[in-house]
């Protein structure tokens, strides 16, 4: 990456940085996904949950086989690389990659509280994936791919590394003509929103990249309900600032962005697969 590039990524490593740091309070899901199943996530080391950032459960409709390999782009403090490990058992493989040097500490730690020896994470970026050509079955990720400077590359590494018949299936935020001063704002991009694409734009990336058989599985849009305890709870210090330079109450501006938002965001769950192979099978 050249040029303000940089900005976007220091500003996304310094912005889950401080959320690993100081997490949320425990809850049974996190804030916007309440698609996992509350079982699944209460047998998982504590504080995982209330270090998990992500949009929708990436393994809601993936028939993930025993013995299979699969790679989580992103994969954080590692709730969705636990979750994957289940379904793989000891014969198979889970390769987390993040590319935040502490949220990777923090996955392997949670590994190995786990017992899950068949997990391995490593550093680096979704656009240069340290993975040989054709070596993985699934391909996971939550909330990560909008977060992309660069979303053609990510799409691309993701084709390459698939098996053929390999099957992505992604959870992620995409959004709809925002304003330009939400577009904008850093903390905004950090926390998924403003880097998000049109849905119709990340779907023709992932057809761009030769990636087969491409649609939305499913999709859960917010409104400004949801948009307001998204932002009051994910950006207090972004809303003070911004109402401070703006020169309107917090409410206001809380207001003002869910009134903006209502409608415009959505989560979806993206398939597609790498053509050739045997097919995957999906939910």
């Amino acid at each position: 990456m050249t040029g303000n590039k940089h900005e976007p990524r220091a500003g996304i490593d310094a912005f889950y940085g401080d959320r690993l740091a100081a997490p949320a309070a425990a809850g049974e899901t996190p804030l916007l996904a309440p698609d996992y199943d509350p079982a699944a996530l209460a047998a998982l080391p504590d504080g995982l949950v209330a270090t998990s950032f992500g949009c929708g459960d990436p393994l809601a409709f993936a028939a993930v086989e025993t013995g299979a390999t699969v790679l989580d782009l992103g994969c954080g403090a590692g709730l969705d690389l636990l979750l994957a490990a289940e379904r793989v058992g000891p014969a198979g493989r889970v390769i987390g990659l993040d590319a935040n040097p502490d949220m990777v500490r923090r996955a392997r730690e949670n590994a190995a509280r786990a017992g899950a020896g068949q997990v391995e994470v490593m550093e680096g970026l979704i656009e240069a994936l340290p993975l040989p050509d054709e070596s993985v079955d699934w391909i996971i990720s939550n909330c990560v791919i909008n977060l992309s400077m660069d979303k053609p590359a990510a799409f691309a590494e993701i084709a390459r590394v698939l098996k053929p018949g390999g099957r992505i299936l992604v959870s992620d935020l995409v959004a709809e003509t925002l304003p330009d001063w939400i577009a904008a704002h850093r903390d905004l991009y950090a926390a998924c929103i403003a880097g998000a694409v049109a849905e119709r734009d990340y779907l023709a990336l992932a057809e761009a990249a030769g990636l087969d058989d491409v649609h939305v599985l499913d999709r859960m849009t917010y409104g400004a309900t949801e948009v307001r305890a998204l932002v009051a709870g994910e950006l207090p210090v972004a809303i003070d600032s911004l109402a401070a330079r703006l020169g309107v109450t917090r409410d206001d501006m809380l207001d003002r962005i869910a009134a903006e938002m209502s409608g415009k965001v959505r989560s979806i769950k993206l398939h597609a697969r790498r053509g050739g192979g045997e097919v995957a099978t999906v939910a």
